[in-house]
């Protein structure tokens, strides 16, 4: 006998009331002078699209999808065969980026699969968690290295580093509660600050960053998986070196030696043997695709999307990932539909004129400021109205491209300014608890109230900025990028 259906609405009233109403208001409005009722339109459709992703009115992929067909139904966008004045609907589909993120997370997949990614992680704490700051380093280490190739901040923090770090406090009787202070709420924290300085070094390290290059394409900058790379190291690197510093003494645990944890990390890789044959080849290839995707395209004329390929077809090959694994993946299925949709209407808005409509009004207003100010005072409004959004995609995708043509119009060297903007997109996640990553799971353990996250999160922030404006700037600047 069938299952019944239950018939019942998909999404809560009242909030696609909101969306609706703001779409409408938007939509009826007169284009200000100057824009083409085009691109008024895909604007308003863009903002309700945003407005609900942002109120979780149904899951990101769903909204999108609503958002593709009133695209098409309404002549914004054909569905396919645009011409010269038009982006066709399903353009995203056929990006190689779009594919790149997708085949890059069926690959983390099998890292967490195969034990590899636990491994590495229990190796590093083995060698550097004689003590709580050592341990923090050492879970920064191993997020480093599995970083290039897992480009999901959720899964390297909450499926990886987060069963390590609450067996590491767990191991010194440090429990939510009274105890939590004894190691549990320094290293979640802590964890959730390294998510997102790894997420900022590398192209392949977060979803989004794909996207931001594509958005960053868009206005003629091109940015490869080297000049992010690039770019990112120095900044990056002394991150994890004073970020940990910072906040064992700005929230320190109350234990500060632990002699047990080497031990306690040794046992648990002894328990899981030898490396397998299966985590060998997932190693090679790891490195295979980290080597493609830094000189490949200038050596051998293979592009990034390329590399992934190549690097999937390998663990198909020797079943490490079967046919059926690729297809259950749902994330990353998921994640390459609505990263479509979003990077299609993103084209649209660019091509039809709103972007360098919105760049020129705001010229007028502050063209008359110092770059370098106004590049300032951008980058701190980008970064802390991260407060105000529970994903990073809804983020990047409702400010980065506007920004980014408002600090080009100002006169900020274009690379410096689509990098600066993409590393703040991702070092913004360790604001809040909700602000995308690991940071719901982390916090969810119950470590740390949120008074305690927000506080120590925002003096880390201001640290972080420093560092990337800072020491980042002089480094681009001496690499040319600047």
């Amino acid at each position: 006998m069938d299952e019944q259906v239950q018939v019942k609405l998909a999404f809560p009233l009242w909030k696609a009331a909101m969306t609706l109403f703001i779409g409408f208001l938007i939509w009826f409005i007169p284009p200000p002078e100057g824009l083409d009722i085009k691109a008024w339109h895909m604007f308003a459709l863009f903002a309700a699209t945003i407005v609900a992703i942002i109120l979780k009115v149904m899951p990101m992929g769903a909204v999108t999808m609503v958002a593709l067909v009133i695209s098409a139904m309404t002549g914004l966008t054909p569905l396919t065969g645009a011409g010269p004045d038009n982006v066709a609907a399903l353009s995203g589909f056929a990006n190689g980026t779009i594919w790149l993120i997708g085949i890059a997370m069926f690959i983390s997949r099998a890292v967490i699969k195969t034990g590899l990614g636990r491994r590495i992680a229990l190796w590093f704490i083995s060698r550097c968690g004689y003590s709580m700051l050592g341990v923090a380093y050492g879970l920064a280490l191993s997020d480093m290295v599995l970083g290039p190739g897992i480009p999901s901040a959720s899964a390297r923090g909450g499926g990886i580093m987060y069963p390590v770090t609450q067996s590491i406090a767990s191991a010194y009787q440090s429990e939510p509660g009274p105890t939590a202070r004894r190691a549990g709420a320094f290293l979640m924290i802590c964890v959730s600050q390294i998510d997102a300085i790894i997420c900022a070094m590398f192209l392949t390290a977060m979803a989004g960053n794909p996207l931001i290059a594509e958005l960053a394409l868009s206005q003629g900058i091109v940015i490869n998986w080297v000049t992010w790379c690039l770019g990112a190291i120095v900044p990056g690197l002394l991150s994890l070196i004073f970020i940990p510093l910072c906040l064992y003494f700005i929230y320190p645990p109350e234990l500060k030696k632990t002699p047990q944890i080497p031990g306690i990390a040794r046992e648990e890789l002894r328990k899981m043997g030898p490396m397998s044959f299966a985590e060998k080849i997932l190693a090679c290839d790891f490195i295979l695709l980290i080597v493609l995707w830094t000189v490949g395209d200038i050596f051998f004329h293979i592009p990034a999307t390329l590399s992934a390929f190549i690097g999937l077809v390998i663990l198909l090959l020797s079943n490490i990932m079967s046919w059926k694994n690729i297809i259950e993946e749902k994330t990353a299925w998921d994640t390459m539909f609505w990263f479509a949709v979003l990077v299609m209407m993103a084209n649209a808005l660019n091509k039809y004129g709103m972007i360098s409509w919105i760049s020129q009004e705001m010229v007028i207003y502050i063209g008359h400021v110092d770059w370098l100010l106004v590049f300032l005072m951008l980058v701190l409004v980008y970064f802390y109205t991260r407060y105000f959004f529970a994903s990073a995609m809804a983020h990047i995708s409702a400010m980065y491209l506007a920004f980014l043509a408002v600090s080009i119009s100002v006169g900020v060297p274009p690379l410096l300014a689509a990098l600066t903007l993409g590393y703040t997109s991702n070092l913004s996640m360790g604001l809040t608890q909700y602000s995308g990553g690991p940071g719901p799971a982390l916090f969810g353990s119950g470590y740390n109230s949120t008074g305690q996250w927000w506080g120590v999160s925002f003096v880390l922030s201001l640290i972080s900025v420093v560092i990337w404006l800072a020491a980042g700037g002089m480094w681009m600047k001496l690499i040319g990028i600047a």
